[in-house]
């Protein structure tokens, strides 16, 4: 008997089908960051870098520098990672050349994103997008989509409009459905003097960005607690856009994890959302004291946010996508690292017994539910695991993948110029 049958025989002695585990979990899409690759930098500016509340630390060699290293560091990286898979892109990744010559991000079009479609196509991979609204001379003062200059607001309002039709042509390229989430960086530093006034703008140019409907396009606004620069108030707060998406059906708010007081959790915010929204978008990251942005690891904020999605059966309205840069690892290896955790976090909620514990919890039965909680964080999910690596033709042995991307080190990333 294999170790996996012998999990799968302790687990099915609690009434867990460890088959039925693994098939949802072969079949639950992650949409993996395009920008962990050169430390959202993007392709659309020269200057490069992040900016706007958004920064990179650490200077680890061997960055991507153009469409065609990211490409094949992201191929390197998916290589070891099982499932199905999404490229999370951001507009600042138009791909120019002679064909398609660069232009400013208020008239971007889908020419610039054709090599990322075909790219797709070719390794079946789904696609989602983000209009940039950072790092360019035209946030000023801090703001863009709330600014009180009606040319920057105008800019920026433009691009979102470009970037919701560049994504509904993705979408019919692909035959599927793209998620474009709006993130802005407006806020401000100090105490502000009137705190309406800018959202009374936002809300009049997201009226404007989502005044026409695409079949392929799935809208999201995505709030934040605070950032860099913006430490006393932020115009696109929770509250707003829940209120926002609460009253335009068809956009809906997505919940990044580290955009949050250290005393909220996500995992809480997914089933009271629930009753209200048929979908919730999801940034996955690793917050430390606030939104840095860390790799993913296996934790248990992790494990709760994904035992939510797992026990209210909200697998096909949940939709994961991947938030994290770090300069200061391997970057191939942190992409391997977050998307495994969070398919394991993933696999340990589709190995609960939740219908006995959600009776339990009816009957008033608190004791028994904390032991039986308790007792399945030792059970041999690794075994699980293992064997679904093994099916998905992935190296499951940490060990063995570490080695490759060393390899690929040494062979690729250390000849880089960037």
């Amino acid at each position: 008997m294999t170790r996996y049958e012998e999990a799968q025989q302790q687990y099915a002695s609690l009434g867990i089908d460890t088959e039925t585990a693994l098939k949802k979990l072969s079949e639950k899409a992650i949409s993996i960051q395009c920008w962990q690759g050169d430390d959202v930098r993007g392709f659309d500016s020269k200057e490069g870098g992040a900016g706007n509340g958004i920064a990179t630390t650490g200077n680890y060699p061997g960055r991507a520098s153009g469409f065609e290293e990211l490409k094949q560091d992201y191929l390197k990286a998916i290589s070891m990672i099982p499932g199905k898979k999404r490229i999370n892109l951001h507009a600042a990744y138009a791909v120019f050349s002679d064909a398609c010559p660069w232009t400013d991000r208020d008239q971007i079009s889908y020419e610039a994103f054709i090599p990322w479609v075909n790219f797709a196509k070719e390794y079946e991979l789904g696609i989602d997008f983000n209009p940039t609204c950072f790092s360019h001379p035209m946030v000023k003062d801090g703001l863009t989509l709330s600014s009180p200059d009606e040319q920057v607001r105008r800019f920026w309002i433009n691009h979102c409009i470009q970037s919701r039709k560049i994504s509904e042509q993705i979408g019919e390229a692909l035959n599927d459905q793209v998620l474009c989430n709006v993130w802005i960086p407006d806020g401000y530093k100090d105490i502000p003097s009137d705190r309406l006034g800018p959202r009374m703008r936002l809300k009049d140019s997201l009226d404007q960005i989502f005044a026409v409907h695409y079949p392929h396009v799935i809208d999201s606004v995505e709030s934040k607690f605070f950032a860099i620069g913006v430490e006393s108030y932020t115009v696109g707060s929770n509250e707003f856009y829940m209120s926002y998406a609460a009253s335009h059906p068809g956009v809906y708010n997505l919940l990044d994890n580290g955009h949050f007081h250290p005393s909220e959790t996500v995992s809480d915010k997914i089933p009271a959302l629930l009753p209200f929204f048929d979908r919730i978008p999801l940034h996955v990251t690793r917050p430390v004291h606030w939104d840095s942005d860390h790799v993913v690891l296996y934790e248990d904020e992790l494990k709760e946010i994904m035992k939510e999605i797992v026990r209210n059966d909200a697998l096909d309205k949940v939709l994961i996508g991947l938030d994290f840069f770090d300069a200061s690892i391997n970057r191939i290896a942190a992409w391997v690292i977050g998307t495994r955790s969070t398919e394991k976090a993933l696999l340990f909620a589709l190995l609960q017994p939740n219908e006995r514990l959600k009776q339990l919890q009816d009957a008033g039965s608190f004791t028994e539910r904390m032991m039986v909680m308790e007792e399945m964080k030792t059970m041999p999910m690794e075994d699980v695991w293992n064997e679904y690596c093994k099916r998905q033709k992935i190296e499951a042995d940490d060990e063995v993948w570490f080695k490759e991307i060393q390899q690929y080190e040494r062979d690729v990333l250390s000849r880089r110029n960037a």
